[in-house]
């Protein structure tokens, strides 16, 4: 390992000179280039140069021992080891996670999408919680959330809802949620006081920019129609509501949140790019063997991944056996522990596998 640290680091310092580099200044997507590597290998840089400053204090300190020493000299010296130790552990188990395969599109935005599926009304409004939750998560990290579509029901619920997610690595940390969280409450809409199991999907794709996806104007078509609010009534006379269909594939992508038609039709084409380049993704990860899935999931929107237990205040995630008595938390955004808890299990699943 030792030996690819010293060649990240070459490449780290090689990077630093070519930022210096005039010609490279003037080069737009170059400078953009060099600047995202050199980004993304700064936290392995920075680690394994303080396991070598750390590794060489401790050599030092261990041939001090050997040397002739008061008792009080002997303490500090023995105290200094003890401690430079278990700092270069935790170095070492840090660079084993740092230098794991990372995914490329970890730092990408996301677009998500939430339908209320078994459940009704109360399925809808549970899908409405949870864009609730996710949106204040994203403030929470400063990130920008942006509303593409939204389909409503009487009651306020979601049928449907579209929003991006705009941060550097927001897929990184709601990949995660992709599937079907379970809820379990008394709907508003129950005069019997029964609890009732009711289900939403989440779907957690990275945005697609254009040189990933490239769609040809003659591959689409573009619908246009007035846009419609709780319970399928027309709420704009203009046709400002935009649906765009991809021929190749069937994929769809509406969107009438925005004031005029070009609005959402680029709103539309960016839903439909991404859901194109979703696909793509998932057939490729499709290939992989059985054995190399992990654990933590693979993204199938049919794949039960968390229930939500009001009465009992409840949150379980099913994939990592993981049970929270903080429900209110949660559904207010603090969610960090959970995603953490999920991106620890995958790093250790990847490190038994030898990755």
């Amino acid at each position: 390992m030792l030996d690819k640290l010293q060649a990240l680091a070459d490449r780290y310092d090689k990077l630093s000179e070519l930022l210096c580099d005039p010609d490279v200044a003037s080069d737009n997507k170059k400078l953009r280039e060099y600047s995202k590597e050199q980004s993304d290998l700064q936290p392995t840089y920075d680690a394994y140069n303080e396991y070598k400053q750390v590794s060489e204090d401790l050599d030092a300190a261990k041939e001090m021992q050997g040397e002739k020493l008061d008792d009080e000299m002997r303490e500090m010296v023995k105290m200094e080891i003890e401690e430079l130790s278990t700092r270069q552990k935790e170095l070492e188990e840090l660079i084993r996670v740092l230098m794991l395969p990372k995914d490329p599109n970890d730092d990408k935005n996301v677009i998500v999408e939430i339908r209320g599926a078994a459940g009704g009304d109360e399925a809808a409004l549970f899908a409405a919680d949870l864009y609730r939750m996710y949106t204040r998560y994203a403030d929470a990290q400063g990130w920008r959330v942006e509303l593409m579509d939204v389909n409503t029901n009487d009651l306020g619920g979601f049928k449907e809802v579209v929003f991006m997610i705009n941060g550097r690595g927001a897929y990184s940390k709601m990949k995660y949620e992709s599937g079907a969280h379970r809820v379990q409450r008394i709907p508003t809409t129950e005069s019997g006081g029964r609890i009732h199991t009711s289900t939403s999907t989440v779907a957690v794709m990275p945005e697609a920019e254009d040189f990933d996806i490239e769609i040809h104007d003659k591959d689409i078509r573009v619908d246009t129609f007035c846009s419609s609010g709780a319970g399928g009534q027309s709420v704009n006379t203009t046709k400002s509501a935009v649906r765009v269909t991809h021929v190749p594939t069937g994929i769809v992508a509406t969107c009438q949140d925005g004031k005029s038609q070009n609005s959402n039709k680029e709103k539309a084409l960016q839903v439909l790019r991404t859901r194109i380049f979703d696909m793509k993704r998932m057939e490729e990860e499709a290939k992989i063997s059985v054995e190399r899935k992990s654990k933590v999931g693979t993204g199938d929107r049919s794949e039960r991944i968390r229930t939500y237990n009001f009465p009992q205040s409840r949150v379980t995630d099913h994939r990592i056996g993981l049970t929270m008595h903080k429900l209110d938390q949660i559904m207010n955004g603090e969610i960090e522990d959970i995603l953490s808890a999920l991106t620890i299990a995958q790093q250790t699943e990847m490190m038994d596998r030898g990755e």
